[in-house]
């Protein structure tokens, strides 16, 4: 059982950045996922949930969006008009049982991927 997390890296202010999150081992479907960040120096904070529906974090409404690809078992945040402080490692994880509504604050979830380094600078 494995999720893996992928498509950080360098990108100027303004722009935008798509992450992936890949399960294997079990389906993303039958989940609740969620994405999360750690910035230097801060707690790690969540970003976006999906299940039935979405959860997006005031700090990215308006500029993320989470979807889901059940044929690829993978979760997608699609991250726009990109600033300093969107740099992070982001984590995706999933869990069965969390609440959508409360899922941004939960970090208790099932299974973590290992990060992908954001990177927001000119």
């Amino acid at each position: 059982v494995q999720l893996q997390a992928s498509g950080g890296g360098l990108v100027q202010p303004g722009g935008s950045l798509r992450l992936s999150c890949t399960a294997y081992g079990f389906t993303l479907n039958d989940y609740v996922i969620g994405w999360f960040r750690q910035a230097p120096g801060k707690e790690r904070e969540g970003v976006a949930c999906i299940g039935a529906g979405t959860n997006v974090a005031d700090a990215g409404k308006g500029r993320f969006t989470i979807s889901r690809d059940n044929v690829k078992n993978t979760v997608y945040l699609q991250m726009n008009s990109l600033n300093p402080e969107d740099t992070a490692v982001y984590y995706c994880a999933a869990d069965m049982a969390v609440v959508l509504g409360f899922c941004l604050e939960y970090y208790g979830m099932d299974y973590w991927g290992k990060g992908t380094l954001v990177t927001v600078s000119s």
